[in-house]
């Protein structure tokens, strides 16, 4: 009978690595594996690639539904070359496919002259083949399924007939019209660009719209400055004003400007015109050296640090707090965080297009997941930060036509510089993210949802959404790409809270700027009263009454209602309690490039 070794005579055992410590080889190569793919991790695509052909292989009837496809096309293909041989002045050929309600690309008369109009007819049956191909193969994940479907718009994109000189009726038009001088002003633009580019310079136009000039002029003073914010005190413009201070959190992705472009579409103007004192954190373009600021220190340097200078300048009164994209998912962890420890310094909560639920987190999904982020935090080891330019490409690839290719043919073919514009020159003053911040910002939130599920941990404690009685003003965009509003309106079933939601149209950025008076502008607002019944997104969509304008006095009116009689406007900063006027708004983090 054998008898068991003892304990002290075994071999050590080989320890086993700690998970939560990367091997420093691992983080080289991975870090080499994103600079060589622009940030984007092949893995990934080839794990979606395999998820989909492995199914499409063992699904005969998918397979035979895709061949069916393929002979219907061919066969609407043959019959529209028939009508194009036939056609008269009187009796044109028509189209054998329409394209998508937003696609803009073929709209031109040119394109349905011999022999583009089957070059374009032909790429939209194709277009139409593949969507079919890359969506409804039962066992591939959702998550598959759209990277593969991304990936195969994006190759279709890159081919598409109007993109090309040759393959372009409007541009060949042009240049028979101007004798290639649409081409040499093209490539003028082009060489422009490039050099500009190169210097990190902003693009052409973006000269006329200069911080604290043009945009971000509205006067004020900085009454808190920190390693990581400005808080930015706005001048009252009425003898009056309501005793309860707002104040605004904007997203860190993006400078706070957006909230104060021109004069004439600035919310923060806006919100002071009508008699509230206003208060907006201004959030510093972080470097290298802040690579180690995380979420924690943007809710104590950032949220908790203005609304103390706040309670000092204005003593007494409660605060409006309003949040703008990710400041207002920041906005609702610290306001779960104070219903937790029941600091009731809040009047109330506004946030607009800003997500508390992450499953459902709109387009930038495609580039988050597991391996995708493995690679950003590889990355961002070695330089601190995640850099704009790689926002800014993510957000070009979510909608290359629109804002790639559209605009490519239109300056470098077409020989024709867009306009820029106040929110065009804002888009493109982009800002860095620290390394550690990111990184759990992607983790706790996108990839783990721990907000919605009440493991968000706040002081060293979870917080929960159900907690805040707060009422709150909910904003969404009609055309967001990246806070879908049916992913913004899970709020309803995340707190009990008194919910008016309001649904706008227009997309992220431009829905919200959407001032009195500007044209095509609609709204549908509903309340939810406090643990009312749950309504499902599209009842809410088909009940909610329609309003005509901007949504900005409906807001107001909201604020209004919540709001004392009013008072005289408070003193720019408080100097006899730590918070004496240090800068003329907009600051100087706002300029940091």
């Amino acid at each position: 009978m054998n008898m068991p070794t003892p304990a002290s005579a075994l071999p050590p055992s080989t320890p086993v690595p700690d998970d939560g410590a990367p091997n420093p080889l691992d983080l080289k190569v991975h870090a080499a594996i994103a600079r060589a793919s622009s940030s984007l991790s092949p893995t990934a695509l080839l794990l979606a690639l395999i998820d989909w052909s492995c199914h499409l292989a063992g699904s005969p009837g998918k397979q035979l539904e895709l061949t069916s496809l393929a002979l219907e096309h061919t066969r609407r293909v043959s019959q529209y070359l028939r009508e194009i041989a036939l056609a008269t002045p009187d009796c044109p050929a028509h189209d054998c496919v329409e394209p998508p309600r937003r696609d803009r690309r073929f709209a031109a008369r040119e394109w349905h002259d011999w022999p583009f109009n089957l070059m374009h007819q032909s790429f939209l049956l194709t277009q139409d083949w593949w969507r079919a191909a890359t969506h409804g193969v039962r066992g591939v994940s959702r998550h598959h399924e759209e990277v593969v479907a991304f990936a195969a718009r994006q190759l279709l994109d890159l081919f598409s007939p109007g993109n090309y000189l040759p393959t372009n009726p409007v541009v060949l038009q042009r240049t028979l019209e101007t004798g290639g001088g649409n081409l040499a002003r093209g490539m003028i633009h082009w060489l422009e660009d490039f050099e500009r580019m190169a210097a990190g310079r902003p693009p052409a136009g973006a000269e006329n719209f200069v911080v604290g000039r043009d945009v971000a002029t509205t006067p004020g003073k900085v009454v808190l400055k920190n390693r990581l914010i400005e808080l930015i005190q706005y001048a009252p413009t009425t003898g009056t004003v309501h005793p309860e201070p707002i104040l605004i959190v904007p997203a860190w992705i993006m400078k706070y400007y957006i909230l104060d472009l021109s004069p004439h579409n600035s919310l923060v103007r806006y919100l002071v015109d009508q008699g509230h004192t206003v208060f907006c954190l201004s959030w510093k373009n972080p470097g290298a050296e802040d690579g180690d600021l995380g979420m924690d220190e943007y809710l104590q340097l950032g949220f908790f640090a203005a609304l103390e200078a706040i309670n000092a300048i204005v003593p007494g009164q409660k605060v409006h707090a309003t949040g703008y994209c990710l400041g207002g998912t920041l906005l609702s962890i610290a306001a779960a965080a104070m219903a937790r420890d029941n600091d009731e310094r809040l009047a109330s909560v506004s946030l607009f297009t800003a997500q508390t639920d992450f499953t459902e987190p709109g387009e930038l999904a495609l580039f988050i997941d597991e391996s995708q982020v493995s690679l950003l935090e590889a990355q961002m080891r070695e330089t601190g930060y995640l850099t704009a330019g790689q926002m800014v490409g993510a957000f070009q690839l979510l909608r290359s036509n629109d804002l790639l290719w559209s605009r490519m043919v239109g300056e470098y073919l077409m020989g024709e510089r867009g306009t820029m514009n106040d929110l065009m020159a804002w888009n493109a003053d982009a800002t860095r993210m620290p390394a550690r911040m990111h990184a759990q910002y992607l983790r706790r939130l996108f990839l783990n949802d721990d907000l919605s599920e009440g493991r968000y941990p706040v002081g060293g404690r979870p917080v929960s959404l159900s907690d805040i009685d707060t009422p709150i003003f909910c904003v969404a965009t009609t055309q967001d790409h990246v806070a879908p509003w049916r992913s913004v309106f899970k709020l309803h079933y995340l707190t009990p809270a008194p919910i008016t939601f309001l649904l706008t149209s227009g997309g992220h950025n431009a829905g919200i700027v959407s001032e009195p008076g500007r044209a095509r502008r609609h709204y549908q607002v509903m309340d939810r009263p406090a643990g009312g019944t749950y309504v499902a997104p599209d009842a809410w969509l088909t009940n909610a009454p329609r309003h005509e304008g901007s949504w900005w006095p409906q807001w107001q009116a909201w604020l209004q209602e919540r709001s004392g009689s009013p008072v005289a406007p408070p003193a720019l900063g408080a100097p006899e309690r730590g918070y004496p006027p240090l800068d003329d708004a907009p600051g100087q983090y706002v300029r940091e490039k």
